[in-house]
């Protein structure tokens, strides 16, 4: 039986990430779209967590349905860090801002969005 010779695999090219895809994109106000998406990725597990209806968080948020469902599908346009935070907020959750001195390894200080242990 004739054996198949291993074909070599062309090098790929891979750039480390900075840590903030929205950044490595090229994408204007990358830490506030970070920030945004880290958000609304807490709204969609506490929404899920909780087992509500689009349509009961819509309620308690004060959104209607569609604005939801956009917040559950990561369509961002329209809602600031400011308002996700309120809409967290409005879903039972405590939101806090902690400001501390940056890291010495930064030029500059960082946003994020951390959750509780």
């Amino acid at each position: 039986m004739a054996r198949r010779r291993a074909t070599e695999t062309p090098l790929i090219s891979v750039t480390e990430s900075s840590g903030n895809v929205f950044a490595d994109l090229g994408v204007a106000e990358p830490e506030e779209e970070l920030t945004k998406a880290q958000l609304a990725s807490h709204i969609r597990h506490t929404i899920t967590r909780r087992r509500l209806t689009q349509l009961q968080a819509a309620s308690l948020m004060g959104l209607d349905q569609p604005k939801v469902s956009a917040l559950m599908n990561g369509r961002l346009a329209g809602f600031s860090s400011h308002r996700l935070m309120r809409l967290l907020a409005a879903l039972g959750q405590d939101v806090e801002i902690v400001v501390k001195p940056r890291s010495p390894r930064r030029v500059r200080g960082q946003i994020r969005v951390v959750k509780a242990a």
